[in-house]
């Protein structure tokens, strides 16, 4: 077996490496890409094993993701924790590593062994100045790999770490944008003596995140308003956003008090969401439809309008967001309703701009809102909050209006 690459050879296999890449980037999904990659790294190093293993997202363990050679390593569903063993060594250390003799004392997965791998060599994938994962190839035979194998593979490395962080978050944006519209209400549901819109916009420059509302009838007669930001964006926000909202609507089912709901939420966060943070402001319309009772977490609070006076922000005690302390108490403010009336909701993407304070977006706000069909209301709030220019942060906002 060839132990060195002459370097013309060598740049000459690597450009056909890299014109793979770059066309794997336009229509190849994450796992056939670095398939498509090990090939050409088994060919152009002469070895007989190439895997890639990366990070999962609590960093802490390497998911074997793609292998030619030895794909056990992936039908197996391989996790290797980092800082042990071969992979996780390169991993913590974040540099190459090189084995000549391969025994049990320096591999951690019984399969390299089972496999009768003999030589190894990896390096870590890294972008962004972190180490997102871990390419190994193998020889069934000896082979003391040179600095030219080394240079190589970390070129290939980083040309394949760049490769998957790009369709990762490409697949990742798919999977939140699907994951939001799932979560937030398509069509608001009918209820006897209400009027009811929405909307959402997902941010420009952090995109979709973890902004929602909602609206249910409860047995008891009540009517639940929601609508939250759990602090973050991506696929991460959005996939807490669905377990809180979940969680809200289920606690809703105990209790006819937004302070008690919100309590128990709060409970529910701090111990299965301990790193999540969320805003919201929750409120049970009675009945009768003739009073709002409010518990506001950290959120903006409603806007009130009534007929023949000025739109309002609802006066409530601004209790601390969901997850962000333990134990804290949360209170009511209870709010007459009158026929006419509209209730708008909203979160900050709404108000609030570099470029702009929230107080001055609020006071932007309050005159846009009327109480009028609130499907005008919406577009008044939204042409005279967003206009033209497309909202930094996502946008959701929730009106109610009482049939007169």
């Amino acid at each position: 077996m060839t132990v060195g690459l002459e370097t013309s050879d060598r740049d000459e296999r690597l450009r056909r490496l890299e014109s793979v890449t770059d066309a794997g980037l336009s229509h190849l999904d994450v796992e056939h890409l670095l398939v498509e990659l090990l090939e050409r790294v088994r060919e152009i190093l002469e070895v007989d094993t190439a895997a890639v293993l990366l990070l999962d997202d609590s960093g802490q363990y390497l998911v074997a993701t793609a292998a030619r050679g030895i794909e056990a390593e992936v039908r197996q569903g391989v996790r290797l924790p980092v800082g042990q063993g071969f992979a996780g060594q390169i991993a913590s250390l974040g540099r190459p590593v090189r084995i000549e003799r391969v025994d049990q004392t320096k591999v951690v997965n019984p399969l390299l062994l089972e496999k009768g791998i003999t030589s190894l060599l990896g390096v870590p994938m890294i972008t962004s100045g972190r180490v997102v994962g871990v390419l190994h190839v193998g020889t069934l035979t000896p082979r003391a790999f040179t600095d030219d194998d080394v240079d190589l593979l970390q070129r290939v490395a980083d040309r394949a770490s760049l490769a998957t962080q790009a369709r990762v978050a490409s697949i990742d944006r798919a999977a939140t944008v699907a994951l939001q519209r799932s979560l937030v209400p398509a069509a608001l549901p009918v209820l006897a003596g209400l009027e009811v819109a929405a909307r959402y916009v997902p941010g420009a420059q952090v995109g979709v995140g973890g902004d929602w509302y909602d609206l249910f009838a409860l047995p008891s007669g009540h009517v639940g308003v929601v609508i939250g930001d759990v602090a973050g964006h991506g696929l991460r926000a959005a996939v807490v956003m669905g377990r809180i909202r979940s969680a809200l609507r289920a606690y809703a089912l105990e209790s006819d008090d937004p302070a008690d709901v919100l309590t128990r939420l709060d409970r529910k966060i701090q111990l299965f969401e301990p790193d999540a943070v969320a805003t919201v402001a929750y409120a049970v319309i009675d009945p009768s439809l003739r009073r709002l009772t409010l518990s506001v977490a950290g959120h903006p609070p409603p806007v009130l309008a009534e007929p023949d006076r000025p739109a309002r922000s609802i006066e409530v005690r601004a209790d601390p967001p969901l997850g962000a302390y333990p134990d804290a108490c949360r209170h009511n403010v209870t709010v007459p309703l009158s026929p006419g009336e509209v209730i708008f909701l909203y979160t900050d993407g709404l108000v609030e701009r570099r470029t702009r304070p929230f107080h001055e977006g609020v006071a932007a706000l309050l005159p846009a809102v009327t109480p009028e069909p609130v499907d005008q209301v919406c577009g008044r709030v939204m042409n005279a909050l967003i206009g033209d220019e497309s909202p930094a942060d996502d946008v959701a906002v929730l009106a109610i209006r009482l049939d007169g």
